[in-house]
Formats: C-alpha cells, sequence, structure tokens
C-alpha cells in the first residue's frame, strides 16, 4: 500500500497509467475516476461543517500547490483532483486526496 499522506506534491509529474490508477484507487475509501479525474464525495452535518472541511482543505492544498475543484453545498463537499499540467491524473491528486481524507478523519 502506497502512503500518500508521508508525501508531498511534486512540482513536474507525469499522468498515470490507468493501471496505476485503479491500483491506487483501489487503496482508497470512496474515491473514483471520473472523466479524467479522481473525486469523492464527502457528507457533513450541515453547513459549519462543510465550510470548515473546506477551509482547511483550502489551506492543506495551497500549502502543497495542488487545487481541487471544489462543489459546495449544505451538507456536503465534493472534491475532484487532476493535474492540468500532466493532462491528466498523477500522483499528486492522489497526495491530496489522502490529506481530504485524513482532515475528514481528524475533524471527526
Amino acid at each position: 500500500m502506497t502512503d500518500f499522506l508521508a508525501q508531498k506534491c511534486q512540482a513536474r509529474t507525469s499522468a498515470m497509467s490507468e493501471e496505476a490508477i485503479r491500483n491506487h484507487l483501489a487503496q482508497m475509501s470512496g474515491w473514483r475516476e471520473a472523466g479524467g479525474a479522481i473525486e469523492k464525495r464527502f457528507a457533513f452535518k450541515g453547513w459549519l461543517e462543510t465550510v470548515a472541511f473546506v477551509d482547511a482543505l483550502a489551506w492543506i492544498c495551497h500549502v502543497e500547490d495542488h487545487h481541487p475543484d471544489l462543489v459546495v453545498r449544505f451538507d456536503h463537499c465534493i472534491v475532484r483532483f487532476s493535474t492540468h499540467s500532466a493532462g491528466g491524473i498523477s500522483v499528486n491528486d492522489f497526495i491530496c486526496a489522502a490529506k481530504a481524507d485524513s482532515l475528514v478523519a481528524f475533524l471527526g
């Protein structure tokens, strides 16, 4: 199992193969491939919890210099990562996905 949580995003990275993407997705709960990106729906009790998650994720992604597309609703947020400069899904997407998952565990 790859420890994405301990890794930092790379400035220059390349798109992963479909096989590598499938293998990594199998290690991560709730993430799926969707149109050249990986995405997950995070559910919360209400607006305040959703916004707290979005704010914390924004900071983490700023530090990693790898930013997701977000759909923010009252009680959930859909997080979508892709690496535009690589033309697909890269290791950076999985690093940030792991950090989003750990954030939810931390905010509990």
